[in-house]
């Protein structure tokens, strides 16, 4: 499981847009237009609700973002556990 780096934050898949981005809500409040990235377009699939860790673009940071890292529901719930992620997400996992 990677470690999120002083930038990253975590999210929510709350939409799918298509074209290979989804819509997040991420742990700082904001939601943001991410892109899947390459690496993680065929291997991995997204669905809504999968908790996510978005990296903000320099510019634009408010409104957009990409992802690079889809977390299992195991290290889901393991991260609620240990308290890493707020509570609005907390609650969004489990619906």
């Amino acid at each position: 499981m990677p470690e999120p780096g002083p930038t990253d934050v975590y999210g929510v898949v709350v939409k799918l847009v298509g074209n290979d981005r989804v819509l997040v809500e991420c742990s700082d409040g904001k939601r943001r237009l991410c892109r899947i990235r390459g690496q993680l377009r065929r291997r991995i699939w997204i669905r809504e609700g999968d908790l996510v860790l978005v990296s903000p673009w320099d510019f634009q940071s408010d409104s957009r973002g990409d992802v690079w890292w889809r977390f299992t529901k195991g290290q889901a719930l393991k991260l609620a556990e240990q308290g890493a992620l707020p509570d609005f997400l907390k609650e969004k996992l489990s619906a």
